[in-house]
């Protein structure tokens, strides 16, 4: 990267002129992507545009399209919905309302335009771009543009951000808003559950998407519903007798609830709709139980963004404006998305096309045909569903064809624990094999405190924070002895260990104590979990999503104090050990105006440099701080003393104030994002297992030495991959606790661009246009 391309970053746009605006339904998150393209689209120099009411106010145009200012976009990142305002417009489908968008888009100068909407909005867009030129001729033969103007705007630049909290667009992993929608939804579905379990009653639950299951799937897996009703896969023809006898076997299993979730969109094998009520009905003639329907609507639209819709919405903005400022006559519009963790930029067209496919295979009921069209995630989340919800724990096997897999929890209680461990017995019980679960990590597998877990040992585990095994930082070394003699006690064919940086060290000395001990010759596989997101291999692990909403929500709490008060620099120190995840994270979702950690080295000079940044900040309209500090950043640079010097510096100018969030981040229920991502993390964790054993299983005895049957289970960019632990050695910093190289370091400029820091933004990580079809084959994506 030359100093020259740096410098390019910071004046790509001068002269430039971009609008934006917000179309169709709202979506959680719309606030964070628009802050972000109005201040990176000033940080490069062009001028930035509202565009209020969607495309109503392109057509309308007046006080309609007005010039943004840094101030304009503050406070805004924690709303729901979208502050520019949305409207359906009829007009701009006519192209006699396209003809005077495009003259006031042309009396302002802008020619790039950023459309955060679902794919009706993105399509009209497209429409819009194409006609360009004859809407440009038109407009100068009847006099209302000089030949000038149109040669000043002789091109279009469009370029689409995906909000829409269906997540029905394909080509995206994940559309801006959908996390939130999944955060109302599971509030609701934990409310509800403690009052059905009082009751003794079956809950019919409704929730959006009239063409796309995705809500109520990613809510069946993350809430262990009893069914779920998707518009992509109606039921057999049979389903009335399945359902019933499904939810007479829970019952009878010792539940005291049932809940099925139905997207509004649900129908049945001949197009016919089956709505929420239907099913009560039937339930209710069929089974005598007492059965209500909630239908969730619009609350689902509702409250603040999650952390993962903020910082998703800042990520999408800031790679629009890059896409915006790049363009030229000849670059198709595109859609800026998410696939895995990078971003990607992908031809808008190609991606409305594949979904109109959809609901044309849909109309045609070719239903195998729009379940590939969604893509894999999607059909992951399904074919996990489908095995969790589906099966009947199997009937005992033929004796010496059952194996014994021990799951445990090492390390620091996380959210998502429980989901894991439920996922991980559920699935290993489906294949017919014994569970053990081991109570208090490498401790209770050396004392001996295990016990068989049967199918309802787990119920209701998946939306339950903390570790219900209990769980221990105590590593294995030192306890080899015993804990080969229970291995051979409890005949244990294979581990299954969830936890964090211990989970992964104590993998590593259970490879090392293989050369003495051949108890330890069984495969093992570590599922990261750990609020810091410190374990070499995985780009997440379970638990930090929900730290990072914890945290994300006291930011805005404290921020809004800071803002009643005027005037006040408030720091926060979060968690996360040596690593600098929840602090860099929590930072770009809760606008923060420095995240210190132990990754980006800093020095005095910094420190009197984010004073000064404060100082004059001070000076204009937003009159607060809000700084975070990462525990182990640095030992000398404490939280009191940085909260000291800017005590000591502000006098007069500001006032700070200092909170030590502490341990509420590793508690509280769950977040949708960390109970799906641990449930699918159980069950591909279970299925290599399997295969492991069998691998390994000689003369009826099992013996795996190879360095592939001790694995890390962990999400890398776009799939999930087993790696060797000893394999990850080379990767580690064993002193501070880390993997060496962290994807997320790479988001830290965005934070300081954000903050309004003249830094130099590194466009060389950049995405390259893409084409939707390469994303469908080959690995398997969560």
């Amino acid at each position: 990267m030359t100093h020259e391309e740096h410098h390019a970053a910071k004046t790509l746009g001068i002269g430039k002129a971009i609008a934006v605006l917000t179309s169709g339904g709202d979506a959680q998150g719309m606030n964070a992507a628009v802050r972000a393209v109005v201040r990176v689209g000033i940080f490069t120099g062009a001028r930035v545009f509202f565009v209020h009411e969607g495309y109503q106010g392109l057509v309308d145009g007046g006080d309609q399209i007005r010039e943004a200012t840094w101030e304009s976009v503050s406070m805004m990142l924690q709303l729901g919905g979208t502050v520019i305002g949305s409207a359906r417009c009829k007009d701009f489908r006519d192209r006699e309302g396209r003809l005077r968008a495009a003259h006031n888009l042309v009396k302002h100068g802008i020619t790039n335009l950023c459309v955060i909407g679902g794919d009706g909005s993105l399509t009209g867009a497209d429409t819009f771009r194409s006609e360009w030129s004859d809407l440009l001729n038109d407009l100068q033969k009847a006099g209302k543009i000089t030949a000038e103007e149109a040669t000043k705007s002789s091109y279009l630049n469009i370029v689409g951000l995906v909000g829409s909290i269906d997540n029905d667009f394909c080509g995206t992993d994940m559309t801006i808003g959908t996390d939130s929608a999944l955060h109302r939804i599971i509030e609701i579905v934990d409310a509800i559950t403690t009052t059905a379990q009082s009751h003794q009653r079956t809950f019919v639950l409704e929730v959006m998407g009239r063409h796309c299951g995705y809500l109520a799937l990613v809510t069946s897996l993350s809430c262990g519903a009893d069914w779920v009703f998707i518009p992509e896969c109606p039921p057999d023809d049979d389903w009335e007798e399945h359902l019933c006898r499904r939810l007479s076997e829970t019952r009878t299993r010792g539940s005291r609830l049932n809940i099925i979730i139905v997207a509004e969109g649900a129908i049945d094998r001949n197009g016919k709709p089956i709505t929420s009520e239907d099913i009560k009905n039937l339930v209710v003639k069929r089974l005598g139980y007492d059965t209500r329907v909630t239908v969730l609507g619009h609350v689902q639209r509702g409250g603040t963004p999650s952390a993962f819709d903020r910082i998703l919405g800042s990520r999408m903005g800031v790679e629009a404006v890059m896409a915006l400022l790049e363009g030229t006559p000849d670059t198709p519009a595109c859609v800026v998305s998410l696939s895995g963790n990078q971003a990607v930029r992908l031809p808008l067209m190609e991606c409305v096309q594949v979904t109109k496919d959809v609901t044309t295979a849909m109309n045609d009921r070719k239903f195998d045909e729009a379940m590939k069209l969604r893509g894999r995630s999607f059909m992951n989340n399904w074919e996990v569903y489908k095995l969790l919800a589906h099966v009947r724990p199997p009937v005992s096997k033929a004796p010496g064809s059952t194996h014994t897999v021990a799951v445990m929890n090492v390390g620091a209680p996380a959210a998502g624990m429980n989901a894991a461990v439920r996922s991980t017995v559920r699935i290993g019980l489906i294949q017919g094999n014994r569970v053990l679960v081991v109570h208090d990590g490498f401790e209770g597998l050396a004392k001996g405190q295990i016990e068989e877990a049967g199918w309802s040992y787990v119920g209701g585990w998946t939306g339950q924070g903390g570790s219900k095994l209990g769980t221990k930082r105590t590593l294995p070394k030192k306890s080899f002895e015993q804990i080969s003699a229970n291995i051979t006690k409890f005949n244990i064919q294979g581990l299954v260990i969830i936890g964090g940086f211990e989970a992964y060290t104590g993998g590593l000395e259970l490879m090392e104590g293989r050369k003495q001990f051949d108890e330890l010759c069984i495969p093992f596989v570590v599922i990261p979990a750990t609020v810091s997101n410190n374990v070499p291999g995985s780009d997440f692990s379970v638990g930090a999503d929900t730290a990072l909403n914890t945290i994300c929500t006291t930011c805005d709490r404290i921020k809004q104090s800071a803002a009643g008060t005027k005037r006040r620099v408030f720091i926060i120190e979060t968690m996360g050990g040596y690593c600098g995840y929840l602090a860099t994270m929590a930072g770009l979702a809760a606008g923060a105006d420095a995240a210190y950690i132990f990754e980006e080295p800093f020095t005095i000079r910094d420190l009197q440099a984010n004073v000064e940044h404060l100082v004059q900040k001070m000076k204009t309209t937003v009159k607060r701080g809000l700084v975070l500090r990462n525990e182990k950043c640095n030992e000398n640079y404490t939280t009191d003393f940085i909260f000291n010097l800017y005590s000591e510096e502000g006098k007069g100018i500001f006032d700070s104030r200092k909170n030590v969030l502490g341990h509420m981040q590793q508690g509280g229920s769950p977040t949708p994002f960390d109970r799906n991502f641990a449930t699918k993390m159980g069950a591909k964790a279970m299925n290599w297992m399997f295969g492991k054993i069998k691998e390994s299983y000689r003369n009826g005895r099992i013996f795996a030495n190879t360095p592939d049957s001790g694995c890390v289970l962990g999400m890398r960019k776009r799939a999930l991959v087993f790696q060797p632990v000893t394999e990850l050695k080379d990767q580690t910093d064993f002193e501070h606790r880390i993997p060496k190289e962290q994807w997320w370091l790479k988001l830290r400029p965005i934070l300081k661009i954000l903050a309004k820091y003249e830094i130099d933004l590194d466009t060389s990580e950049h995405a390259h246009l893409e084409h939707i079809s390469r994303k469908r084959s080959g690995e398997t994506s969560i």
